[in-house]
């Protein structure tokens, strides 16, 4: 009887372990992956497109960086990649930066981010990436 609760952790410890690699494609990568960003790596480092580095670190902007992260966050509609665009905020102009699955995504977080923004100034330099 003592092993019952012995038995069961490990039951679910198991359980877990299959879920997790179930939702991980381990599958090896080919040469013609693309499995990272370098090109894109490179492109903001030689252009004047804002990046996570030109957040200002203002109180104002950086409540308004977190407020439209926390509206994005909240709406269940998004994909994950939505919900990871970079939202850089400074001197109160906010710039949206990242992949979004659809025009419908772009156009909600440009919405959210519009509505959070002073005086509505937003860079809506999100791109729609089909799989």
């Amino acid at each position: 009887m003592r092993s019952y609760p012995l038995v069961l952790a490990a039951a679910l410890l198991l359980g877990a372990v299959h879920l997790a690699s179930a939702d991980n494609d381990m599958s090896p990568a080919t040469p013609n992956d693309k499995v990272d960003n370098t090109g894109i790596n490179t492109r903001d480092r030689n252009s004047g497109m804002a990046t996570p580095t030109d957040q200002s670190s203002s109180q104002a902007d950086t409540d308004v960086t977190a407020n439209i992260r926390k509206a994005i966050i909240a709406d269940d509609t998004l994909s994950v990649d939505a919900k990871n665009v970079k939202i850089i905020t400074a001197n109160g102009q906010v710039t949206l930066r990242g992949p979004v699955k659809s025009r419908i995504e772009r156009k909600k977080i440009f919405s959210i981010a519009k509505q959070n923004a002073a005086n509505n100034k937003v860079v809506n330099d999100l791109e729609i990436v089909t799989p």
